[in-house]
């Protein structure tokens, strides 16, 4: 299997199984693999990351839909906050945009909780997936830099 395909699948499973720690992987792969192939593998990794994300958007966006959740989103309170954060979001997409960026490459809040609310809060799929894209690959580009550098 080539080193590409695999990085691509590991890092969707990582994506939706938080104890996969894809920085943990690059890192060793880093060690082994040589120079030049931070940016590519980093890419790759990103992509991954991206498409497993969409899984938990989609699995949030589609129970926000079933009658339990609609249940208890009925109340006034939660009903209001509800709307009034879809409108920011949709609203307002560098708003939206920035903050799944700064969780797509600094981690916080959690990568995994923010595309669950992405979902529920039906964030554009054209804001939410580059975001995840651009963060995801520099934050893994970063760590494959770095370990290239300190071995290198």
């Amino acid at each position: 299997m080539s080193l590409t395909l695999w990085t691509f699948g590991v890092s969707i499973a990582s994506a939706l199984f938080p104890l996969i720690n894809m920085e943990v992987i690059l890192g060793g792969m880093a060690a082994t693999v040589g120079d030049g192939h931070a940016f590519p593998l980093a890419l790759t990794a990103g992509l991954g990351q991206m498409f497993g994300k969409i899984v938990w958007y989609e699995a949030t966006r589609r129970s926000i839909e079933t009658d339990w959740v609609q249940k208890k989103l009925s109340g006034d309170k939660i009903k209001t906050s509800y709307a009034r954060w879809q409108a920011r979001m949709d609203g307002r997409p560098w708003f939206s945009g920035g903050i799944m960026l700064i969780s797509s490459f600094a981690g916080v809040p959690p990568l995994l909780v923010m595309a669950a609310v992405a979902g529920a809060l039906r964030m554009r799929m054209y804001v939410f997936l580059p975001t995840i894209l651009v963060g995801r690959t520099l934050r893994f580009w970063l760590v494959l830099a770095g370990v290239e550098s300190l071995l290198g």
